[in-house]
């Protein structure tokens, strides 16, 4: 097994790029994300990768989140010093030229459905779960996330996911519009890889032209920058909580958390 976070595997016009933590179930790291910005930004500069897809290896979990064990923490080696990284790995996927789906061949849950979100197609099988749970961990999302779900699933269903932080079935998750696509475990590759062939193959500039347009209607809705501010001082108030301790240590223990508001 490759011993790499992120797998680059290209075909033709297509890259494949695999999170590859099997042990965590593909829980998103600083490097990883790293490798997927910068991946992301060295395909952008050319026109060769045509369609991007991501997906977990093996096949239990697509994401199973950002990894709290990870919380906080930078490469010990080098360059991952960037506080923000996990939101410009999702803006590098979000702007990423070209089209870009999730291949999710297993659950996913908080970063991980919003690195789904970020892609422009969702493929999953049809015993997939996914959930949201900063509610469940004391944890204020970013605006700039609720805002990528808001765009995708409607106010309504973002409000839901993120009040109640339940996991949701396959059925669910394609009514709400979470997913696109539900399928069998045994055709998920040859399904996704199908429609992937058929976007790579189209005019280059028509998709680039295309999803750029699409990208400048969504930004039309931008959050004003006091609104952005607020949403900063919301989250350093949680970020700071005992309630935010509690949450993770009831996640680590297996236990349903005591929140008290503080």
């Amino acid at each position: 097994m490759d011993d790499k976070e992120l797998l680059i595997q290209k075909s033709d016009h297509i890259c494949t790029l695999v999170l590859n933590r099997p042990e965590k179930r593909n829980a998103l790291t600083p490097r990883m994300l790293f490798d997927l910005k910068q991946t992301l930004d060295e395909f952008a500069q050319g026109d060769t990768v045509r369609t991007v897809i991501i997906r977990g290896v093996e096949d239990k979990a697509f994401c199973a989140g950002f990894d709290l064990g990870k919380l906080g923490a930078s490469d010990p080696d080098q360059e991952v010093t960037d506080p923000n990284i996990f939101e410009h790995a999702m803006q590098a996927v979000l702007n990423y030229p070209y089209p870009t789906i999730a291949m999710m061949n297993g659950y996913a849950f908080g970063g991980g459905c919003d690195l789904a979100i970020s892609c422009d197609i969702r493929i999953a099988v049809d015993n997939v779960r996914l959930g949201m749970v900063p509610s469940k961990l004391g944890v204020v999302y970013a605006a700039s996330g609720l805002q990528r779900f808001v765009r995708a699933v409607g106010l309504a269903n973002a409000k839901e996911l993120f009040f109640t932080g339940r996991t949701y079935d396959a059925a669910r998750l394609k009514e709400m519009g979470l997913v696109h696509y539900l399928v069998d475990p045994a055709e998920l590759e040859s399904f996704t890889y199908e429609m992937a062939n058929e976007m790579a193959g189209n005019a280059p500039l028509a998709l680039k032209g295309i999803k750029r347009t699409l990208n400048l209607i969504a930004e039309s809705e931008k959050l004003p920058e006091a609104a952005i501010k607020e949403n900063q001082k919301l989250m350093a108030e949680a970020f700071g909580s005992d309630d935010l301790k509690e949450g993770q240590s009831a996640f680590f223990e297996k236990r349903k958390p005591v929140f008290k508001g503080k």
